[in-house]
């Protein structure tokens, strides 16, 4: 499976923006999703997580700020993110726990990253 990620972009401290993330190619099966985030010379950290339920789950410092969602027949993922602060501006990365077959077992695929960078 690929993820495609888009939406990034640069903003004005206070802004917003919508990434998002859809995933193509040849699966059984898509369950959590995720958004994480790698500021520069930072590790890559978690941002947001959403089951195929839509259970989310999200890191302190975006909570009130930063909404995850997903569209299941679309296989999309999105983050929308308001109130940006400058400690926002890094790459953002999405991810998704993915069964090829049926009898497979789950395998994490990565995103190839947005990159928001929030500045005045």
């Amino acid at each position: 499976v690929q993820l495609q990620a888009s939406g990034g972009g640069l903003v004005q401290p206070g802004g917003s923006l919508r990434l998002s993330c859809a995933a193509s190619g040849r699966f059984f099966s898509i369950s959590d999703m995720g958004w994480y985030r790698q500021a520069p010379g930072k590790q890559r950290d978690l941002v947001a997580t959403i089951t195929n339920r839509g259970n989310t789950h999200y890191v302190d410092s975006v909570k009130g700020r930063f909404t995850i969602s997903r569209d299941n027949a679309k296989n999309t993922v999105y983050l929308q993110m308001n109130s940006l602060k400058p400690e926002d501006t890094a790459v953002y990365h999405c991810n998704a726990n993915v069964r090829r077959y049926s009898w497979s077992s789950a395998y994490v695929a990565w995103g190839q990253g947005t990159l928001v960078t929030v500045s005045s």
